[in-house]
């Protein structure tokens, strides 16, 4: 009833403001009415020579999962562009990614990326979706996203499109704060065989250590070819393989408890893709792939890091069908791997090992009709089969999930717009369905700007861990510290980590107010205001703490109480007891984005954007939240001809808290940072050959972008390229 009730007024808050537009505009005439999506025709393979850059004609499918332009999308979004990537001083996705206004972003780990949308990201970041052409990354029994299993090589990227907001009313679960989709080229985009090599260095010394340079590589084939008029494929191998980068020392946060030392691991990402595509008659397109990719490394969680083992693999099969506005799309995911924990060990002093197999069957139908002139109706659902088969989460080993959407724009006249819609979504992991509705008013003084005042509600589903986790580790105190006669012998006080099958789904409502313009054909101007109200949000919390008159079972008796007692919990020495995942409150976020992108001449752009995000309000202990810097800042020039491109671009993030690794010893806060990241490169035999440097954190600073996080230093690569068109 509440869900409904708060429907409905932020349709009748919308609703009065358009019908007093309407009645001030009546007798203008009614817009033309919208076009279907129909496919692009075939591209031409790429002209070396760079595309003037304009934003006229950015168009955008993730908002409302239809073409439309980006300044008439119902949701604040970015787009990061074929300039963009040509000039990237770096192919990581969070260097990548850290320029978009409202993203938090922490790489822990040579691997270990996480993001999120306005509100604070973590290790183990659940709630942003990020899809590959329209295919879920997101991991289901874990909640969060392998960036592993994206590609590799940008120059296969087409575009990516990030919703800087809740998303769940077209895209369902898990786009809490957001979604990124990466958009790839067509093999008849990339017609010939392209080689890429990258490789360079980066600082690994931590407090003047003298710890020498760590190294990476990366590498890529790929080839795309038009067999005939219907037929086409695209084949492409590649690998990123880097080093370890360094490990913290020393106190957390300048407190008593120092950084634990264990083996810090680096990560290989082997990746092969298969594409065919089809492309019938009256407009018919079908798209199968397929790809099998291996990864390793760190990857840091609430029970602290794991570290996955060589020939942890993945492999997908997808296909796609479209025709006009509508689309089939099947998928499966497959997942299969181990890790071991670096910190955490067993009641038998091995480490924690977690074994994960899963398998994701999805299958999913959209449409887009433009009814009477004035509405385009668009609807869809899916359907989705999860097997698990976790060793720490052995209760559950099957989850289905399933939603259908309905919306409709409504052009009111040529300056009015309303969009209403919603989804609804059951899962067998939660009682009753959830329901995630969307209204937006879109007034437009013109063709190339937009207000938008809009409403949104999204949802996270708990994940298998969430539900399932079921492990206990243990904290070895040596019990020569109480008596000689002990010698290297150690008690293990235990802690039971045990998953909750009573949680609901955490949900965000979010109110915004927007503007967007795209002016003289040259900038691209925006400016977002938004309120969030999260509800029920999953935490993974200490329950219990062994006391100080109750000594965990197994306290050698010889010891007896006051051993455990003034020993060690009067010195300020506690253990937790117990730790399981709960829904705590509510927690309110505030915050406004600005952002310029501009076209300066045909060969130079530029951007400019800034972040603000208020500390949360929650209606709980603050101690229990990450806080997301207050301030973002970034800002950047590039450069691209026939035979010369360039960038140069700094970006500044404040002071953040962290408390989702471990217990309190490991908390504390990460200071500002600023970096500035420069790339030039060279282009000859018309675009054939491409060189370039590029380089991250040029002034080599120490930057923490998480409590628990390795230490990012500056990172050079020289990278090749090499076209050779059909």
């Amino acid at each position: 009833m509440e869900s409904f009730r708060t429907f409905v007024l932020g349709v009748a808050i919308v609703g009065v403001a358009s019908g007093s537009m309407l009645a001030q505009q009546q007798q203008q005439a009614p817009p033309p009415k919208p076009p279907v999506q129909q496919p692009p025709p075939p591209a031409k393979p790429a002209d070396p020579k760079p595309a003037d850059p304009t934003y006229k004609e950015t168009v955008v499918v993730t908002a409302s999962k239809t073409e439309q332009q980006l300044v008439n999308a119902p949701a604040t979004m970015s787009v990061i562009g074929p300039r963009a990537l040509e000039v990237s001083p770096s192919n990581n996705y969070a260097d990548l990614l850290r320029a978009v206004p409202g993203v938090n972003i922490t790489q822990i780990s040579a691997r270990d990326i996480n993001i999120t949308s306005r509100s604070a990201t973590s290790s183990l970041a659940t709630s942003q979706l990020a899809v590959l052409d329209g295919r879920s990354l997101y991991q289901d029994f874990f909640g969060f996203v392998m960036w592993d299993f994206m590609p590799s090589n940008l120059n296969e990227i087409k575009q990516i499109e990030v919703i800087r907001g809740p998303a769940s009313a077209v895209w369902g679960a898990n786009a809490l704060s957001g979604v990124i989709n990466v958009i790839t080229k067509t093999p008849r985009e990339m017609e010939g065989t392209s080689f890429l090599l990258g490789a360079g260095s980066f600082g690994r010394e931590y407090n003047l250590n003298d710890a020498r340079q760590g190294s990476l590589v990366y590498g890529n084939i790929t080839h795309a070819s038009a067999i005939n008029a219907k037929w086409a494929y695209k084949l492409s191998v590649g690998t990123y393989q880097s080093e370890a980068f360094a490990r913290p020392t020393g106190l957390i946060a300048g407190g008593p408890n120092s950084y634990p030392a264990y083996k810090n691991t680096g990560t290989a990402q082997p990746k092969i893709d298969l594409r065919f595509d089809y492309d019938g008659t009256n407009g018919q397109r079908w798209v199968f792939a397929g790809g099998y990719a291996r990864t390793d490394g760190i990857m840091h969680s609430g029970i602290g890091p794991f570290d996955i083992q060589p020939g942890t693999s993945y492999s997908y099969g997808k296909v796609n069908y479209s025709n006009g506005a509508l689309r089939l799309q099947a998928f499966l995911n497959v997942l299969d791997g181990d890790a071991k924990n670096l910190l955490a060990v067993d009641t038998a002093g091995n480490p924690v090992n977690f074994i994960f197999k899963t398998k994701t069957f999805d299958l999913e139908l959209s449409d887009s009709h433009a009814v009477a002139s004035r509405h385009v109706l668009t609807y869809g659902g899916n359907i989705r089969l999860n097997k698990f088969d976790l060793t720490i989460a052995p209760t559950e080993t099957s989850r289905t999930e399933g939603g259908a959407y309905f919306q409709d724009e409504i052009f009111i006249n040529d300056h009015v717009r309303f969009v209403a819609g919603a989804r609804v979504d059951k899962f067998t992991s939660i009682e009753g369905v959830v329901f995630s509705p969307r209204v937006a008013l879109l007034l437009k003084p013109d063709a190339d700007s937009t207000f938008r005042i809009s409403f949104n509600r999204a949802f996270r589903a708990p994940s298998m861990i969430n539900n399932n986790l079921d492990t206990t580790i243990t904290n070895a105190i040596p019990l020569g510290l109480f008596s000689p006669a002990f010698g290297a012998a150690v008690f293990r006080v235990p802690t039971v980590a045990k998953g909750n099958p009573d949680l609901t789904e955490e949900r965000m409502d979010a109110f915004e107010v927007s503007y967007s313009a795209n002016i003289g054909n040259r900038a691209m101007v925006s400016a977002a205001w938004y309120y969030t109200r999260f509800s029920d949000q999953i935490f993974f919390t200490q329950t219990g703490e062994w006391g100080r008159l109750t000594p965990p079972p197994g306290w050698p008796a010889v010891l007896g109480v006051p051993a455990w007692a003034g020993g060690l919990y009067d010195r300020g020495i506690r253990f937790p007891s117990n730790f399981t995942y709960l829904n705590l409150g509510r927690v309110n976020n505030m915050g406004l984005e600005l952002g310029v992108d501009a076209t300066l001449t045909d060969a130079t752009s530029g951007f400019v954007n800034y972040s603000f995000q208020a500390e949360p309000d929650p209606n709980f202990a603050l101690s229990e939240l990450n806080l997301p810097p207050t301030h973002r800042f970034n800002a950047g020039l590039s450069y691209s001809t026939s035979r010369l491109f360039g960038s140069a671009s700094m970006s500044y993030v404040g002071k953040a808290f962290w408390q989702d690794v471990l217990d309190a010893r490991f908390h504390g806060s990460t200071g500002p940072f600023t970096t500035f990241n420069a790339s030039v490169g060279t282009k000859w035999a018309g675009g054939r050959y491409t060189a370039s440097l590029k380089a991250v954190n040029l002034t080599n600073r120490q930057v923490l972008q998480h409590i628990f996080a390795d230490v990012s230093r500056r990172q050079i690569i020289g990278e090749l390229r090499v076209n050779l068109p059909k």
